[in-house]
């Protein structure tokens, strides 16, 4: 056991402590503040790890990729390339207090990297709560019987009246005339068409008339669906309300938001395996039908590898923003491990839940698994929606599944939007440290209003499309050029040094696989997902509808603007610095003076104080606690 001592950050030369209300009298760091308690920090982690991905992509790339052989690359990418990096980014931003842009000052040459992570951040936040708002809405959906999408005797009357036979589909088209005061549902009937000739279930003619309006192509933007843009403002006033305090008020709500899905995954499997059917559908994903000979296809690990680093949210700015604020001699080893076992473990459960279902829902179709099975929006508002419409008490299944997939979505949005704002305080504290609650509105009415062509007629077009082009290839070349940097120009070495000053000295063997990692193994395989990522490179498309040249042309701009800021930010740090050209290069290569812990009496020797000439005034108490 050791101790450490409280250290008081005072903000003005005069030495008046004006303490951010949000932070609280128990904090370490009354500058930054910290979370509340080491569970808050690891739910909202699990939170921000665990999202959409693991559900409506995961248990479709295993399917599709040979079953339980998929498990093979999956495990194996996540050891060298998920961890690893999840790893470094998590203690960068514990050490040093900062976010993911002041990290650099590590690397000043690369703090163009953290502006692209923060950039990347607001483009996925804009269309991200969009995908909450498309759940908020088939919530308010499923609150009636029938569901809307489902099917029923052609003879019957209701709000929904459709048929499936195996030769015919009986469909009726739905208006939704929603205004801010209430849901108002009006049905009427159309003439009975034939499934396969007309090419889409009920649940897909609801998703594309009903729920997005959807246009014929990104050409015909057409005017903003109301309803859409009512559940987009209350998913920006769920996200407003979360982060109003910061981390103290997303600690708490992250109890719910970050349990909560694994309790209706668990429901969802429980009554998926009751059903006739749920056997092929568990099959089909992971069972006996499991294919090794997909192993020798690269893009079985390509596809794992890709897997792995997007759903541990690696390169966004997250990890980074969300450790900052841990105390100094936290675990973060430790909690690595824990984040990311207990994603990909959730991954592996969720897709149970799923293709148990999906399995009854062939079966009910007479139809091979396969032709069920999707992902994606797909997934999540088409084939799963339609196999809930099958079970008993339909609605209640479908509220728990859509709750589930807003709390989901939730907790990333919270780590999505909390990089934003760290960032902006981290720029400016003196002028925004008390004003975290009007930083957090000011984000959420400004990215609510950019994302109102997102909710337009063609809005899933837009939504496609920034998913394509910002939270794709961007982020390997953020992560490929955080951990050289952090390797090669940084030092491996010393970063494992900064690291044992938080979490004590260890053998040189505890060491030896993270420096296989990060000096070589790691920045292969990005590369190589990489260079084989746009090599493979071919033109977005939703369905069968393909994108405009100048949507295309769009997103290769959001994708320029989010990367140009690197070689920006390397050539303004090395013009500012002194010296003849190579010095210019070296300095900007070196870490910064104030590089180092941000609490005095953290630094230590390795560091030192940061200067007599501060004008800031560190003061040490003597106060002492045991050592987590």
């Amino acid at each position: 056991m050791s101790i450490y001592y409280y250290c008081y950050f005072l903000q003005d030369s005069n030495g008046s402590n004006k303490q951010d209300p949000h932070v609280g009298q128990e904090d370490e760091n009354t500058d930054r503040g910290n979370w509340s308690s080491k569970r808050e920090y690891m739910l909202s982690m699990i939170g921000y790890a665990v999202g959409l991905g693991n559900v409506w992509r995961f248990p479709y790339l295993a399917y599709k990729h040979g079953g339980g052989a998929f498990l093979i690359p999956y495990t194996i990418m996540l050891a060298v390339a998920g961890l690893p990096l999840f790893f470094m980014e998590s203690s960068f931003g514990q050490f040093c207090s900062q976010g993911p842009i002041n990290v650099w000052k590590a690397v000043p040459i690369l703090q163009g990297v953290g502006i692209t992570m923060m950039l990347v951040s607001t483009f996925v936040a804009i269309y991200y709560n969009v995908i909450i708002a498309y759940s908020i809405y088939y919530l308010f959906a499923s609150c009636q019987y029938p569901l809307p999408w489902s099917a029923k005797d052609c003879n019957s009357t209701g709000l929904l009246d459709c048929f499936f036979s195996k030769e015919t589909l009986c469909c009726i088209s739905i208006a939704y005339n929603i205004t801010a005061a209430t849901l108002n549902v009006t049905a009427e009937n159309q003439t009975c068409q034939n499934e396969f000739t007309a090419g889409q279930s009920p649940s897909e003619k609801y998703w594309d008339e009903v729920a997005l309006q959807r246009t014929s192509s990104m050409n015909e933007t057409g005017p903003v669906v109301w309803h859409l843009a009512l559940c987009l403002l209350l998913a920006w006033i769920l996200v407003g309300a979360a982060l109003f305090k910061g981390i103290k008020s997303s600690g708490k709500v992250v109890y719910f938001t970050a349990t909560f899905p694994y309790v209706v995954l668990f429901i969802l499997l429980i009554r998926g395996v009751t059903l006739e059917g749920a056997k092929d559908g568990i099959e089909f994903y992971i069972g006996s039908k499991s294919n090794l000979t997909k192993l020798t296809d690269s893009e079985v690990w390509k596809d794992a590898a890709t897997q792995i680093f997007f759903s541990l949210s690696i390169a966004w700015g997250g990890l980074m923003a969300l450790s900052s604020y841990n105390k100094f001699y936290n675990n973060c080893y430790q909690d690595s491990i824990i984040v990311c076992v207990t994603n990909c473990g959730t991954s592996v459960f969720a897709g149970f839940a799923i293709f148990s279902i999906l399995g009854h829902m062939a079966h009910v179709y007479q139809r091979p698994v396969s032709e069920v099975a999707d992902a994606g929006f797909g997934l999540a508002f088409i084939a799963y929606p339609d196999a809930l419409s099958k079970l008993p008490i339909s609605p209640l299944w479908s509220i728990l599944f859509f709750v589930m997939l807003i709390t989901l979505g939730l907790d990333s949005q919270f780590a999505g939007i909390e990089v934003i704002a760290t960032c902006l305080q981290d720029a400016y504290p003196k002028l925004l440290k008390s004003k975290r609650g009007i930083v957090t509105t000011a984000v959420c009415i400004v990215l609510f209003l950019l994302g109102l062509p997102c909710i337009t007629r063609a809005g899933i077009y837009w939504v496609n499309l920034i998913d394509t082009f910002c939270a794709g290839w961007i982020l390997l070349v953020a992560g490929l050029l955080e951990v050289l940097g952090l390797s090669i120009l940084y030092g491996g070495n010393r970063f494992i040094k900064d690291i044992e000053m938080m979490i004590g000295s260890k053998s040189a063997l505890f060491w030896l696989w993270w420096r296989a990692c990060w000096f070589f193994i790691t920045p292969v395989v990005l590369s190589i997902i990489l260079v084989w990522s746009l090599y493979t490179f071919t033109s977005p498309t939703y369905g069968s509808v393909a994108y405009p040249d100048w949507g295309i042309s769009l997103g290769w701009g959001m994708t320029a603007f989010c990367l140009i800021w690197i070689p920006i930010l390397a050539v303004w740090k090395v013009y500012k610095a002194s010296g003849g050209p190579w010095q210019r290069i070296k300095e900007a290569c070196s870490p910064t003076e104030d590089w180092g812990p941000y609490l005095e009496c953290h630094r230590g020797e390795r560091y030192g104080t940061r200067g007599a000439t501060d004008p800031n005034i560190f003061v040490i108490s003597n106060k002492f606690t045991t050592r987590l």
